[in-house]
């Protein structure tokens, strides 16, 4: 496994060592991996002929500088990671430094998502896609890969970054793999590992309770459901509700009665032991 730390070097492996007649999946990572990451690396190999993981905690991404301070970054136990997991060794890894990325301008773009980024994380945290959008067009110059693959329970930055691929005319396949769950139901997150023994399994709840709400959502109203699940969430004392939404897949517009043209998914963050945990569930 090769590791490259300057985009230049890497830009230059990639047009003098690979094979340009092969495919390259690609899967952009912050690091701190877990199962549901390999899973992604593990669907990019078999999809694609040589594989390019990045691992880079992007700062324009953060509109809270302490959740900066505090994202693991385990670079080493991460490589060891992919080295123990991944049954290949067509794939290489990317970890810049923030100079590298921005060089001495650390500051993100501005895009228009029509609309995508207005609303639930967009909404909650201001200049965050922009954030998103500007690593991941510098990252698709460097690479230039065929097929780049997310995981859908970043399903808002997923449909987001099908759209910003659309905007600037890449040729460039995004590839949504569904969620990764622990044995417990709870969503894996680099997140996850600041929670305690306690908090992991009462955390385990909050998939517990979409499961409910789309139990519910077949045979009540649209504001039934979202009244239903913030019960659900308030009899959990550890619990703090920041939003649970439930959207049109496609353009993420919050729904306030049923339409049978549209595919709904409910979207949730709660607060627990000072964690920020994320989740969404396909409703219809």
């Amino acid at each position: 496994m090769m590791l490259f730390e300057s985009h230049k070097y890497l830009r230059n492996h990639i047009e003098n060592q690979l094979d340009a007649s092969k495919s390259i999946g690609f899967v952009p990572t912050m690091g701190a991996l877990h199962d549901g990451h390999i899973a992604l690396m593990d669907r990019a190999l078999s999809d694609n002929d040589f594989l390019i993981v990045s691992i880079f905690v992007n700062p324009t991404q953060f509109n809270n500088p302490e959740d900066l301070d505090k994202y693991p970054r385990i670079l080493e136990q991460d490589l060891e990671l992919m080295k123990s997991r991944l049954d290949s060794d067509r794939f290489l890894v990317y970890a810049p430094t923030v100079e590298d990325v921005y060089g001495h301008n650390t500051a993100s773009k501005t895009y228009n998502f029509d609309g995508l980024e207005n609303v639930m994380e967009g909404e909650k945290r201001p200049g965050h896609f922009n954030g998103v959008g500007t690593v991941l067009q510098f990252l698709f110059k460097v690479v230039q890969p065929d097929n780049a693959y997310f995981g859908e329970k970043d399903f808002q930055q997923l449909q987001i970054i099908k759209k910003l691929v659309t905007s600037l005319n890449l040729d460039i396949k995004i590839i949504g793999c569904p969620i990764h769950r622990e044995k417990s139901g709870l969503a894996m997150s680099s997140r996850n590992a600041r929670l305690s023994r306690d908090g992991l399994e009462k955390a385990a709840q909050i998939y517990q309770i979409l499961q409910k709400a789309k139990t519910s959502f077949k045979t009540h109203t649209v504001p039934e459901t979202l009244n239903f699940v913030t019960d659900q969430i308030k009899s959990v004392s550890e619990f703090t509700l920041e939003y649970f939404t439930i959207a049109d897949e496609n353009s993420l517009q919050t729904a306030t009665e049923k339409n049978p043209s549209y595919t709904y998914r409910g979207f949730i963050v709660v607060h627990l032991e000072g964690v920020r945990l994320i989740d969404n569930i396909l409703l219809d």
